[in-house]
């Protein structure tokens, strides 16, 4: 199990003004901040983030969200870091979050959750590069 995960805060949760309650439930929780970032998706920066989903309906309107506004990049260290913030981020349906989590006290929908948490240590590496180049990665 790896120390490192990656996260974003979605452009509901930034437009709605929950980014900074959620980057501190974040820390609170146990989590360091090793990189952060505000930016801005373009339509194919987001395909090309997602294109895993490229064959799957929600596909096109998951890629215009994301290019909708402003998202916070993330990498976030703790041990057992992904499993532990799978658990802080709650079930991606905020109707099927436990209460507390991320997903429960900010998501709007099952479509505008809040916030993404990578799924497995191999995924948090691909995903955070994709976003911050030069990190050492371990």
């Amino acid at each position: 199990m790896g120390n490192k995960t990656f996260t974003m805060i979605k452009p509901d949760a930034f437009a709605n003004g929950h980014s900074g309650a959620i980057i501190d439930q974040i820390t609170k929780a146990g989590f360091r901040l090793v990189a952060m970032k505000l930016t801005w998706l373009t339509p194919e920066k987001a395909g090309k983030f997602y294109e895993v989903h490229k064959e799957r309906p929600f596909y096109g309107e998951l890629c215009e969200f994301m290019s909708s506004g402003p998202i916070i990049a993330a990498i976030l260290e703790k041990e057992n870091a992904v499993e532990d913030f799978r658990n802080l981020i709650g079930a991606t349906n905020p109707a099927n979050a436990a209460e507390g989590t991320i997903r429960k006290r900010f998501a709007e929908s099952i479509g505008r959750n809040a916030i993404h948490g990578s799924d497995s240590d191999e995924n948090a590496s691909i995903e955070g590069a994709f976003f911050f180049s030069g990190l050492e990665w371990c």
